[in-house]
């Protein structure tokens, strides 16, 4: 995965993105919402930031950030919404390049943090969050743990 790079959502790549997990059976749960679902939030909401990991021409991830300094809450305010992998490259280091992306995003607009948010359990991204750097915050919000990466 040497050739990975952060792209805009286009008319090019989204039905490639629109095919990333979570394509949940009964059987196949994935501890994250649609693409699809992820990128109608970004079409209402103005301060949304998709974007598509590719690997030469293939959709390998889709991440979203939010960058919006007036949000009340906090946690809310800079951080990453959604993050999803192709399931046949797991593990080999696209996610970590869309949280180092989204990082240097924010380093670029003058911010000092990102969070992200997860559901707390055995088959969620907990792990791999805490050794991107996030660290949990101790906060709870809508019974999903915050996760903290200072910059």
């Amino acid at each position: 995965m040497a050739n990975l790079q952060l792209a805009e959502l286009t008319t090019d790549n989204l039905f490639a993105a629109l095919q990333l997990p979570p394509q949940a059976s009964d059987s196949d749960k994935e501890p994250v919402a649609p693409v699809a679902w992820s990128i109608a939030e970004a079409y209402v909401n103005p301060t949304a930031w998709p974007r598509v990991v590719v690997d030469g021409d293939n959709v390998v991830g889709f991440v979203m950030a939010n960058w919006n300094p007036e949000e009340e809450i906090p946690e809310f305010r800079a951080g990453i919404w959604r993050l999803n992998v192709a399931r046949d490259v797991r593990r080999r280091g696209v996610g970590r390049f869309a949280v180092e992306q989204v990082a240097g995003e924010a380093r670029r607009r003058g911010l000092d943090r990102i969070t992200v948010l997860w559901v707390p359990g055995p088959d969620g991204p907990e792990d791999f969050y805490l050794r991107c750097g996030f660290r949990k915050t101790g906060h709870l919000l809508f019974g999903e743990v915050v996760g903290e990466l200072r910059l």
